[in-house]
């Protein structure tokens, strides 16, 4: 057996494909399924051995070891790895138990580990023989290339050839054929529309009598968001008082034909409705899809009763995460399109007779209007205030904070000049934290400790980040370690079951946005119990 792995396998890269696999068992943000942990350690495994080979071939170039010595080296890494699968499969269970206890989460779970190693093994094998077809094609063409010119410009040129194929069909054909079928079925996805939701009987919403965009061009989620806007009777139920018909106006991708004339398409939209005589007007972004976080328009509504206005514009119908990936540029041109368009209208009117203008949106709907400003204090010049959840880590303003903040706060809940404008949350308590004065415009960051779509970067391929430095943040595991590319992928997965979670961890902010709105915007006579009242509403 030893001498058939010999035969198949290089050394090195065995080696540290085990190495990457066992460290993929360990504990991440988020807990994770059986399965996802076996593809998982496919996918490390894979990396593990091309980093693997690659040190190997170097280290043969310079060390010879006679055949004795090799057959030794075999037999005590072989035995070395197996052991080390044994006992991280052994222990996987309990990280993964420890971390779901750590959230508040049911600790009985099913766990394979029998399993989990032959997906790992089957899929690695799958990966592994690719490659090696690959490799093979490659000394073929040096082999044919050696007949006409010289070995080491055959190798040269076969090196490039086989490069730029491979370069080739994993962007031309795997990913570009990736992102056209989830674009042909997000865009059936985006015709439809989610059950339950009707055709709004107010004036006051898109979609509804007489709107300037038909109630079908607002695409699923644009029907969600105007179709499920608070009635007068929900607010009055909260408020005890008469409430107004809120103003919900969105523009989606089939309402006009650009970024530019969909801006303008909304301004109109919010003239038609009298959103410029509102005490509040908020501009929001949306994910790939359209969608805007319920959480964010139910709370503005309910805080002001019904006398709010808010806009949002559609750049895409893709998932969110493959959004963030193709199409970053269309969110940030369609962000500073309508932030642009709805200012300079709003610009126009009276000093004392604007309404006040606030900014928010989750996830890439942040980065879709951090990218309208230049930095936070362009922000706070130009906007009366911002709630800002789960940003990206590409967001470039949230960039600045972090890497700027003042000494001895940590990156997971950093302070910045002593929180005189923007503050970090992830409990209600911690938007009071410091107690230094926070005069207005306010931005807040509500950001879980465990989100992997704040902490995903593609620096943890190769450098330990700040939040598994010193204490760790609130629900991120103490077994949690860094690892070079694994932690990357392991985060990059974890994305996957962002809102399989409570609210409070990863991805999920839920009630905690009720708080986000009244630190930055609660509206003349809002109290710490009207908060409280409306967390357990939005809740």
């Amino acid at each position: 057996m030893g001498r058939v792995v010999r035969r198949r396998l290089g050394f090195g890269g065995t080696l540290v494909a085990t190495l990457f696999a066992c460290a993929s068992l360990t504990p991440s943000l988020l807990p994770r399924t059986w399965l996802y942990q076996g593809v998982m350690g496919a996918v490390t495994g894979i990396l593990g051995y091309a980093v693997g080979a690659a040190v190997g071939a170097l280290c043969r170039t310079v060390i010879r070891l006679p055949e004795r010595g090799r057959r030794a080296a075999w037999r005590v890494m072989l035995a070395g790895c197996g052991v080390l699968a044994v006992v991280a499969l052994w222990y996987s269970f309990d990280w993964q138990r420890d971390l779901r206890a750590l959230m508040g989460m049911d600790t009985r779970i099913t766990w394979f580990p029998p399993v989990i190693l032959a997906v790992t093994l089957v899929l690695f094998g799958a990966a592994l023989l690719a490659a090696r077809l690959v490799r093979l094609g490659g000394r073929k063409l040096n082999a044919w290339l050696d007949r006409y010119v010289p070995a080491y410009v055959g190798h040269a040129v076969g090196v490039l050839v086989i490069g730029s194929l491979v370069a080739v069909f994993a962007n031309d054909v795997l990913f570009n054929g990736f992102v056209t079928r989830m674009s042909d079925i997000s865009s059936v996805a985006n015709e439809g529309t989610h059950p339950g939701v009707r055709p709004p009987g107010s004036a006051y919403l898109s979609g509804g009598p007489r709107s300037l965009v038909s109630w079908q061009s607002l695409g699923r989620e644009g029907r969600r968001f105007t179709g499920t806007a608070a009635t007068p009777a929900r607010l009055q139920a909260f408020s005890g008082r008469p409430a107004t018909e809120p103003i919900r106006v969105y523009i989606g991708l089939d309402s006009a034909a650009s970024p530019a004339a969909q801006a303008a398409l909304a301004v109109r939209e919010l003239e038609r409705t009298g959103a410029f005589g509102r005490p509040v007007l908020a501009v929001l972004g949306t994910t790939g899809t359209g969608w805007v976080d319920p959480h964010i328009a139910d709370t503005l509504e309910y805080m002001y009763n019904g006398r709010s206005a808010m806009v949002a514009m559609q750049y895409s119908y893709l998932p969110s995460w493959v959004s963030f990936l193709v199409d970053r540029e269309k969110a940030a041109a369609a962000g500073r399109a309508l932030f642009e368009a709805v200012r300079e209208r709003w610009a126009r009117l009276p000093a004392g007779a604007r309404p006040r203008l606030l900014l928010s949106g989750e996830s890439l709907g942040s980065y879709e209007l951090e990218q309208s400003f230049g930095d936070l204090a362009d922000l706070v010049a130009r906007a009366d205030g911002a709630v800002f959840v789960g940003p990206p880590n590409a967001n470039p303003i949230w960039q600045r904070l972090t890497g700027g903040r003042d000494r001895g706060s940590p990156v997971w809940r950093p302070v910045y000049q002593d929180g005189r404008t923007a503050r970090f949350a992830q409990h209600p308590a911690d938007l009071h934290r410091p107690a230094a004065p926070w005069p207005r415009p306010r931005v807040v960051y509500l950001q879980n400790a465990s989100d992997p779509v704040v902490w995903w970067s593609p620096r943890l391929i190769y450098r330990r980040p700040g939040w598994l430095e010193g204490p760790r943040g609130p629900g991120v595991n103490p077994e949690m370690n860094w690892f070079p590319l694994v932690t990357f992928w392991q985060v990059l997965v974890d994305m996957t079951s962002a809102l399989d979670v409570p609210p409070g961890h990863g991805h999920r902010y839920g009630a905690n946005i009720v708080d986000g709105w009244a630190a930055v915007a609660a509206p003349p006579g809002w109290g710490p119990h009207d908060t409280w009242r409306l967390r357990a509403l939005v809740g």
